[in-house]
């Protein structure tokens, strides 16, 4: 990669790239990137990499999306830590050549195995130059996971397990190899996209940031990623909240002490005098459904929530899978390990009947017998839950009273809306109600949150 045009579509497609993905990249900033990589030079990959990190992102969980499409657009084998791709070998002694790289712990010769793999063992199609490349099948024919005894035993007899017990080495040699099988999916996927377009690939194939993540959807360790961003929302969000109190308290004008000011300046009302207003502080209430997929969503909230409980007069939180009960103290528990709250809530709640299904008619009905004295006109209610009801009566009776003592009532609903009212759903019955919101990821949630909460 010599042409400095070919360089600054890379840089400005990294960019847009990562703008897409959520990452907000300003003009100074991309400059910065450009001046990096003026200084840096092409020569050395993880170098390059590190500085065009340095001056993109703004946090640690933003390094994920970027070393993706980092990857797409300076890969290894273009000019970038290497002088082009190696002509491919045979199986065994790829494999051969591998299990050494390995032992030896050369991350830069992995990296150049990893292209020639892809090259020899991923392509298929009639095409010339192959109609596609396959990680999976790469690593089906190479079979890198069996080399780890091969791998150990090397290691060991060249004396680099010092330090090591046997179970340690196993699992340093499982992490190479697992680094190995990521570098052979960015290269697959480096193919994949320069034959497609590199912005296309980078819109679909990577993953997005946590915040991003549908909570439907998400995995364990993505809402354990997750989880770990509550305090640093909870921040933006409490500084939002307070502006707006800020905002709140001046009132509007007060027109007698304004024009009864405005007499020394001959009537003209230069300085309009403001009402005082001293708004109370709102209570909260949360009704969370706790069970399925539905519960990482609730989760989150419940953490988010807790977190924000300095902005609150009040917080009372309830969780429900077919029963209803109080878990405020829970939460609070909680605090510390927020990974153990959902199953501490549903250890020591009594959360269910007759049955393990979630029932929104059974469960609100109890809240507005039991619990109807947790809502006041300055309580603002929210239901956290997709509603379906598993075909059970969605007991709009017991909303309508919710609602009627509440000041307001918002229902955070973690389906897509086009799924509203589809199959077991009563979300358009509920929603004729209550505001429905769609809020699929945190950053819904967090936007929502810093939108709808009263001041």
């Amino acid at each position: 990669m010599t042409g400095g045009t070919e360089v600054a579509e890379r840089l400005t497609g990294l960019v847009a790239a990562l703008r897409a993905h959520g990452v907000r990249v300003g003009t100074g900033e991309t400059v910065d990137a450009a001046r990096a990589a003026a200084v840096l030079g092409f020569t050395d990959r993880a170098l390059l990499r590190e500085g065009l990190a340095a001056t993109l992102l703004h946090s640690a969980d933003q390094r994920r999306v970027f070393d993706a499409v980092f990857d797409l657009y300076f890969p290894y084998g273009v000019g970038v830590g290497g002088s082009g791709p190696v002509p491919p070998a045979d199986r065994d002694d790829l494999r051969d050549r591998l299990a050494a790289a390995l032992a030896d712990d050369d991350a830069s010769l992995t990296a150049r195995l990893a292209i020639e793999a892809v090259d020899g063992l991923g392509g298929y199609g009639s095409s010339p130059g192959s109609d596609g490349w396959s990680a999976h099948q790469t690593l089906d024919r190479l079979r890198p996971q069996t080399l780890l005894a091969r791998v150990r035993d090397e290691v060991r007899r060249r004396g680099g397990d010092a330090g090591f017990t046997d179970r340690l080495l196993e699992d340093e040699v499982r992490r190479r190899i697992e680094a190995f099988r990521a570098l052979v999916a960015a290269e697959a996927r480096r193919r994949v996209a320069e034959r497609r377009g590199r912005d296309e690939i980078a819109r679909r194939a990577v993953a997005p940031t946590a915040d991003r993540v549908d909570f439907l959807y998400a995995s364990r360790d993505r809402l354990a990623e997750l989880r770990r961003t509550v305090h640093p929302l909870a921040r933006k969000l409490a500084t939002r909240l307070a502006a707006r109190r800020r905002r709140a308290a001046r009132g509007s004008i007060d027109l007698r002490r304004t024009l009864r000011g405005s007499l020394s300046t001959g009537g003209v009302p230069m300085r309009p005098v403001l009402r005082r207003r001293r708004p109370a502080r709102p209570e909260l209430v949360l009704l969370c459904d706790v069970s399925g997929s539905v519960s990482g969503f609730s989760d989150f909230t419940m953490l988010l929530v807790q977190a924000l409980h300095d902005q609150f007069a009040k917080v009372r939180v309830f969780a429900f899978v077919n029963r209803v009960d109080e878990v405020t103290g829970l939460l609070r528990h909680g605090a510390a390990d927020p990974e153990g709250l959902g199953a501490r809530i549903r250890a020591e709640a009594t959360l269910t009947g007759w049955h393990g299904g979630s029932d929104y008619g059974v469960a609100l009905g109890e809240f507005a017998e039991r619990y109807g004295a947790a809502v006041g006109p300055r309580t603002t209610v929210f239901v956290l839950g997709d509603a379906r009801t598993n075909m059970s009566d969605p007991n709009l009776p017991a909303v309508r009273r919710i609602a009627a003592r509440a000041r307001r009532v918002h229902w955070l609903n973690p389906e897509p809306r086009a799924q509203w009212g589809t199959g077991d759903s009563a979300a358009p019955d509920y929603a004729e109600l209550v505001a429905m919101h769609e809020c699929r990821t945190a950053r819904q949630l967090g936007a929502l949150v810093s939108r709808i909460l009263p001041v």
